[in-house]
């Protein structure tokens, strides 16, 4: 399971953190699968998690749909933009999770 492989890693304490980041809330539920843990909110997906080898990736679902005054969102896919850190990114991992929320609503 992709969570186990998550607290076996170098990034193993910036994984947990994102985690308890996004678990403060109590609407949003953790679902634990096979490659990914993924996090939803209102019974909507919000994003998922997972370490990499140079960091921790945060897949928000509808990335696509968030204002990014940080430049941080990377991807070209339709929906899903990655928000990637190697360091605690406090205000900008809260800039993108709030907005994903309000999505969610």
């Amino acid at each position: 399971m992709q969570f186990d492989k998550d607290l076996k890693s170098e990034y193993k304490q910036l994984f947990l953190q994102v985690r308890s980041l996004l678990l403060e809330d109590n609407n949003v539920s953790e679902s634990k699968k096979a490659r990914i843990t993924t996090y939803h909110y209102a019974g909507s997906g919000l994003c998922h998690v997972r370490t990499m080898a140079n960091g921790v990736d945060i897949g928000f679902l509808k990335g696509v749909l968030l204002e990014d005054k940080f430049g941080g969102l990377k991807g070209s896919g339709k929906k899903i933009k990655v928000f990637h850190i190697n360091k605690p990114s406090y205000q900008e991992l809260t800039y993108y999770i709030n907005q994903a929320k309000q999505l969610n609503v």
